[in-house]
């Protein structure tokens, strides 16, 4: 964790076995998912899941990548003792509660991208990312956004890092701008189909200026990061107070038919649009050069309404070329008991059909999801806050015992 490039096991001959009685050689779930041409990441990290070996089985079981955030962090730092020989030691070097806090995610970041190099390699640098934030504080700063994305590409100096950034109107400038340097980029914070849109004009445009620096646009990656739970459990409250104000049964019949429905309708269109998009002569200049499609990235995937399945935004959202990432439980859950089969087309003829009802009825999931982008802004601001008061809480409670 103290810099340099480390070294790294490859995976070779990767086995698969996720329940009792079933063949060393047969394939988990996530593996099949995989060859259908969806990859899984795990989004999630934490100290213990990387010195335990804990990484290394989901990897083994087909996991083919990691994202983090501010919450994940202030989770695995504030709420656990795994870090606390690590913050004595740095708050012994006089180092600042920012530079604690840096040294302590890179320090997470380097030692995952280690241990998903040889996915990274394996795939031809489609899969084996890691993502790590920039400062939530400076979602609204392009400058700064830039030149501290830039900061943390160079320190924690690994090829299949990704710099994660929100889906504002500053966002879009920092995205094109780090992938015209060379710098991989996970957009994050996405609710909206105009979001995504824009993200992809940022990711060709990017990508046409880095055209002009380098021939060869291979190993520069990107993946557009839309957020899926959170919609279901913001419009699922706007038709539940409508239930209660209603006492006609035809239109309580319709709001609870549309109950679960919003997000994912909502990624169907945004899925529909990204088949669209790179089928564009644009993008078709980039491919001849080596470029990538940006994959959609389906996060918060999580299930919040204990109502619905506990795999829901993992089984109704496969689909190729994307990925999921998904937090640990759910993967779990699915490995457990989840079926690897075709569940999104190009097709939003239904979707639409779902936002158009919900329009008509009041609800409309574009202004939905520019609160939820807001409130997703402030929620890791808050996060990093939290963070860093428990890292002063810890050097001052540890430094005084030690």
């Amino acid at each position: 964790c103290r810099g340099g490039k480390k070294s790294y096991r490859k995976e070779k001959d990767l086995k698969y076995n996720t329940r009792p009685g079933r063949s060393v050689m047969s394939k988990s779930n996530i593996q099949q998912l995989a060859d259908y041409g969806q990859s899984i990441w795990l989004d999630y990290i934490s100290r213990r899941l990387l010195t335990t070996g804990k990484l290394e089985e989901f990897i083994r079981l087909g996991v083919m990548g990691m994202t983090s955030n501010p919450t994940i962090f202030d989770q695995a730092i504030s709420m656990s003792e795994d870090y606390d020989e690590h913050i004595v030691q740095l708050a012994g070097q006089g180092k600042s509660t920012f530079e604690i806090y840096d040294d302590l995610t890179v320090c997470d970041i380097r030692s995952a991208a280690d241990l998903l190099r040889g996915v990274y390699e394996q795939t031809g640098a489609r899969d084996g990312y890691v993502s790590l934030e920039i400062d939530p504080r400076l979602a609204n700063n392009k400058e700064a956004s830039i030149k501290e994305g830039l900061r943390l590409f160079e320190k924690v100096d690994r090829p299949n890092l990704m710099i994660k950034v929100p889906a504002t109107s500053a966002g879009f400038s920092v995205v094109e701008e780090l992938l015209a340097q060379g710098v991989n980029v996970n957009v994050t914070l996405i609710f909206s189909l105009e979001q995504y849109q824009r993200t992809v004009q940022a990711y060709f445009e990017g990508m046409a200026r880095r055209l002009k620096r380098d021939p060869d646009l291979r190993k520069i990656h990107s993946v557009a990061s839309v957020f899926v739970s959170r919609v279901d459990t913001a419009v699922d409250g706007l038709l539940a107070d409508k239930i209660k104000e209603k006492k006609d049964e035809v239109a309580i019949v319709l709001y609870e038919s549309l109950l679960g429905k919003a997000a994912i309708a909502n990624s169907r269109l945004i899925f529909a649009e990204s088949a669209k998009l790179f089928l564009c002569e644009t993008f078709r200049r980039l491919a001849r050069n080596g470029a990538s499609p940006q994959r959609v990235l389906w996060a918060s995937t999580g299930t919040k309404n204990p109502q619905y399945s506990d795999i829901k935004y993992v089984e109704e959202l496969i689909a190729r070329p994307t990925v999921n990432t998904i937090p640990e439980k759910t993967l779990n859950a699915f490995l457990d008991h989840g079926s690897a089969q075709e569940a999104l087309t190009s097709d939003a003829a239904d979707a639409r059909k779902v936002i158009s009802l919900l329009k008509k009825e009041g609800i409309d999931v574009d202004e939905v999801c520019v609160q939820l982008l807001s409130k997703g802004l402030i929620a890791f601001e808050k996060s990093f806050d939290s963070l860093f008061k428990a890292i002063d809480q810890k050097v001052q409670k540890l430094c005084v015992q030690t």
